[in-house]
């Protein structure tokens, strides 16, 4: 802004000294626009390359931060020490930078040797119009006078001139930036609210729980279906477990649940109604869920309770319970600053928590959020067996009269649920309870039999 109000000042300077020389003779603004349009032209061809190498080099920058990253993490340095993988860090990013600095250098000499042509060319024609003038003098077809208006008016609207085509060049060099600023900011949400529809409000409480009709999900530019041909009722209250290998699609499923996608065919149905028809936001307040990559955020233990339900972070009370809730209390008993400690390595003071404890903190926001549904996804895959048994008697009080989505590899803990749905490769493949599942000796008891088995 700064830059467009000065052009405006130098504009309306330039323009009377333009009418002042064109009176005395318009040859000389010709010769002006040979001295500095030239280096004008070259000066944005070179900003556009310049913009089209950094643009054109995204995903290779994007890699270099995360190969930094990668090397100087604190989550990472085990791993890097033990499989002696610095090397191989350090040469891929000496490598991608490298070929990055060529084409950097490349453009650069380009624009300096041309930048030096330009220079000349300029050069020449401010030279060559006070040549003209003095010559005009010498011959007394000019007075003193009228070589010092000119030459000073020539000298000061070549430097105006300069002037406001680099501010014009620097305007529009940021403004190719600032078109992808604008670009992300107007990005929207593919799942998002209907505005020229009508919004239904969310029941209190669920009635009828959610009934999958014919619902398949593909993720984009995926040529496999993550899940396919789903009909099945999650009824109100009910607790459902979710059975099947790695890949199955029972995270997918959740995901679907939660309305971070929408189905590629079919439907999902809330009380009867599609979960399209209700306002995303509210949906997801009423959804507490615990994925398995839940995030380790690098904040003091009380607030990493209240992510749960951020707007109650000052709630002490409900944060504690929440603690209880979760076997987290426990956890921040042990830290010199209590819910005040940071939790984590990035900040100074820090404190770092084992897998189990971070585990305990990430339940804890599912029980902050205090929802009608509740998810957990591998809740207890870093807890021990002890940890594990009182989570699970606490989740059956703390749930009930809730519904809950259950996904677990520990069929003592699949058992619990009042019902199991397996999945394999995206499917259907049978529901019960544990006792059905496993008279019907279909893949559930063959799944059950087979870890059952290891314990034997």
């Amino acid at each position: 802004m700064a830059q467009v109000l000065s052009q405006a000042q130098d504009f309306i300077t330039m323009v009377f000294l333009a009418v002042g020389l064109t009176a005395f003779n318009p040859w000389l603004l010709l010769l002006l626009l040979v001295a500095v349009v030239p280096a004008f032209l070259g000066e944005s061809h070179f900003n556009e390359r310049s913009y089209s190498l950094v643009h054109g080099w995204t995903p290779e920058r994007r890699e270099l931060d995360y190969l930094r990253q990668t090397g100087a993490s604190d989550e990472t340095a085990k791993e890097v020490k033990i499989f002696g993988l610095s090397g191989f860090l350090i040469e891929r990013f000496r490598t991608l930078s490298d070929q990055f600095y060529q084409q950097n250098k490349s453009l650069v000499m380009r624009r300096a040797g041309w930048g030096a042509f330009f220079a000349a060319v300029g050069a020449g024609g401010y030279y060559a119009a006070y040549v003209y003038i003095i010559s005009q003098a010498v011959r007394g077809q000019i007075s003193i006078g009228q070589l010092t208006f000119l030459a000073g008016s020539f000298g000061r609207m070549r430097g105006l001139l300069e002037g406001i085509l680099s501010r014009f060049s620097s305007v529009a060099e940021g403004a190719l930036y600032l078109q992808d600023f604008f670009d992300f900011f107007h990005l929207q949400p593919r799942i998002r609210r209907d505005k020229t529809q009508p919004v239904r409000p969310f029941p209190h409480p669920i009635r009828e729980g959610f009934r999958f009709e014919n619902m398949g999900f593909k993720y984009r530019n995926a040529e496999k279906w993550a899940l396919r041909n789903l009909n099945f009722t999650l009824q109100a209250g009910e607790k459902l477990a979710l059975v099947g290998e790695n890949g199955a699609g029972k995270t997918t499923l959740v995901k679907l649940l939660s309305r971070l996608y929408d189905p590629t065919e079919g439907r999902i149905l809330l009380d009867g109604y599609d979960l399209r028809e209700y306002d995303p936001a509210e949906l997801r307040q009423e959804i507490g869920v615990i994925f398995q990559d839940f995030v380790r955020f690098q904040l003091p233990a009380g607030q990493n309770l209240a992510v749960g339900r951020i707007e109650q972070k000052d709630n002490q009370p409900r944060i504690e319970q929440a603690a209880a809730q979760s076997l987290a209390d426990s956890v921040i008993a042990k830290l010199p600053q209590g819910y005040d400690q940071m939790i984590g390595r990035r900040f100074n003071g820090g404190v770092d928590l084992s897998g189990g404890e971070w585990q305990k903190i990430a339940l804890g926001r599912a029980y902050m959020r205090d929802a009608q549904l509740l998810i957990l996804d591998e809740p207890t895959a870093a807890l021990d067996a002890r940890a594990e048994y009182e989570v699970f008697q606490r989740f059956k009080d703390l749930t009930q009269g809730k519904t809950a989505v259950l996904i677990s590899h520990r069929f003592s803990t699949v058992r619990m649920a009042d019902r199991i749905l397996v999945i394999e490769n995206g499917q259907f493949v049978e529901i019960g309870s544990h006792q059905e599942l496993l008279e019907r000796g279909g893949r559930y008891a063959e799944l059950f039999q087979l870890q059952a088995a290891g314990y034997q």
